[in-house]
């Protein structure tokens, strides 16, 4: 394989490519004689050719689509200058951003004219790449190059020094995202635009005919931007996409909050120190369950399992705070996919803000379990403090809604599809009852029964059994638990609501991943 092709297989974790290697030639735009005796032609003559102009072109990226009553038709081509489909059309001339478009088969037979430069890929992109090739072509970096007074022209000779974006799937998933986002969004606007100014179309109604029209056609579009507007807050964020144990505990944070009862701010300090340790748990817990997947140790992660396969207690907020920060300089992270959950991860506490931040609740949480604070007398400043540094932490664990939480109740392999056909649950959100759903799964792993992670890509790594999901023996409601250990004794404690009682599923699992002591 030669050109993009070769050059991704030679260095896959570049996140940038030589222009040459990734576009083998770059053609100016037709410039017919207008005056030819050769003139336009029918879109139906033999060998007619569509021309496609700057204007044709929108600022999203669309060719607009062909018009066969149009005159942009010609028949005298050359050869060499028709566009072949995965060609990208790059306006030359510039106001504002470049326009940037890929030329689709549907487009053919088509020729770029004057103000356009055609892009010829040296291998066929596939569609997420060229997604971030045509988000590039349309910055501000490519568009410093033109220069002009009347006019802005790019300059050619520095346009192919460029570096182009590598292949990134969670880019080009997130950019897909946006462009989703953004059309929908626009069709509602549209939509409402459209119901406001026909509120008096109808002159047979009335005015009291039209109120109740625009009142009931309008019901949904009001309850999209009251669902939007919610979105504004944090704190909606985080009760309906965290992940189950998080989300729960932020929950109770809130109400606490507005409680408003005796004793309201000893109880929202409890609740936030609670939410503090879940938040630190959960992401420590698949951090190890991710670094065990991948073949990584470190220090924190040994001393972890130690704790819980031999120690007289159970691991608390330190070790979740430790596995944390030594996550990011863990040999072999570094050689992981950029899009790897554990990058996210490493970042949680890897400034001086949020370090700070972890060490204040910290201290809070050892004075809150050792009896050192008086929790139905605490200050307002202390728990304001303790408030703002969960709400820093929380914030910045912001991707955890990307890395869906999923639990697999069952599978079932499909003989002729070749693949397995998955049932689950996703829980996400602040409600442990959810809807089951049923996915077709093609991954090169078999799956299992158990808690996964679903990273951007929609690729599952397994959690189990550093975190196991059932109903609690307790409380009767689906929780989310970790292996404990309290006077030598194998627990399993909740993070949802911190239930705890003897460890209920296989022990077998525990020591294959080093958190249970090998013998009988």
């Amino acid at each position: 394989m030669s050109g993009a092709g070769q050059q991704r297989e030679e260095s896959p974790s570049a996140d940038r490519l030589p222009f040459a290697s990734v576009f083998e030639s770059v053609l100016r735009g037709w410039a017919f004689n207008a005056r030819s005796a050769i003139g336009p032609c029918a879109s139906t003559d033999p060998g007619a050719v569509r021309l496609i102009w700057l204007k044709n072109i929108g600022r999203d990226g669309a060719i607009a689509d062909r018009d066969p009553g149009a005159d942009d038709w010609r028949s005298e081509v050359p050869e060499h200058l028709r566009l072949r489909a995965g060609d990208i059309l790059l306006s030359s001339v510039v106001s504002g951003r470049p326009k940037a478009a890929v030329v689709r088969e549907v487009d053919l037979p088509a020729v770029a004219v004057r103000s356009l430069l055609v892009l010829r890929p040296a291998e066929p992109l596939t569609a997420d790449h060229a997604r971030l090739v045509l988000a590039f072509l349309r910055s501000n970096v490519v568009g410093s190059l033109a220069v002009g007074s009347l006019q802005q022209h790019l300059r050619l000779s520095e346009l192919k020094k460029l570096e182009l974006p590598n292949d990134d799937r969670a880019l080009s998933a997130a950019l897909t995202d946006l462009s989703v986002a953004e059309q929908r969004l626009g069709g509602w606007a549209a939509e409402a635009g459209r119901l406001a100014n026909s509120v008096f179309d109808d002159r047979s109604t009335g005015s009291e005919g039209a109120r109740r029209r625009i009142i009931e056609a309008g019901q949904v579009t009001r309850l999209r931007s009251l669902a939007a507007a919610q979105l504004d807050d944090p704190g909606f964020i985080i009760r309906t996409r965290y992940p189950y144990p998080i989300a729960l505990r932020w929950r109770n944070v809130e109400a606490q909050k507005t409680a408003g009862g005796q004793d309201d701010e000893g109880k929202e300090y409890s609740a936030v120190l609670e939410a503090a340790e879940t938040l630190l748990g959960y992401s420590a817990l698949a951090t190890v369950a991710l670094a065990h997947e991948a073949g990584i140790s470190f220090k924190a992660m040994g001393s972890l399992k130690r704790k819980i396969a031999g120690g007289i207690g159970g691991p608390g907020f330190g070790d979740w705070k430790r596995v944390l920060e030594q996550i990011g300089e863990a040999a072999g992270v570094s050689d992981l996919p950029p899009e790897h959950p554990l990058h996210d991860l490493a970042a949680l506490l890897a400034d001086d803000e949020a370090q700070e931040a972890c060490q204040s609740l910290n201290i809070k949480r050892n004075g809150d379990a050792h009896g050192r604070t008086h929790v139905p007398a605490v200050s307002a400043a202390k728990l304001d403090e303790a408030h703002s540094s969960l709400r820093l932490l929380i914030d910045r664990a912001l991707f955890l809604a990307d890395l869906q939480l999923l639990e697999v109740t069952q599978v079932v392999w499909d003989r002729h599809e070749q693949s397995d056909i998955v049932t689950l649950r996703r829980l996400m959100g602040d409600h442990p009852v959810v809807p089951t759903e049923r996915i077709r799964y093609t991954g090169p792993d078999r799956i299992a029964p158990i808690l996964y992670l679903a990273d951007r890509d929609q690729g599952l790594h397994p959690l189990g059994p550093f975190l196991t999901c059932e109903k609690c023996a307790e409380c009767a409601a689906r929780s989310v638990f970790h292996a404990d250990k309290e006077q030598g004794a194998l627990l399993q404690k909740s993070l949802d609501h911190g239930h705890s009682y003897p460890y209920r599923s296989d022990e077998e699992d525990l020591r294959a991943v080093g958190l249970r002591s090998a013998g009988p």
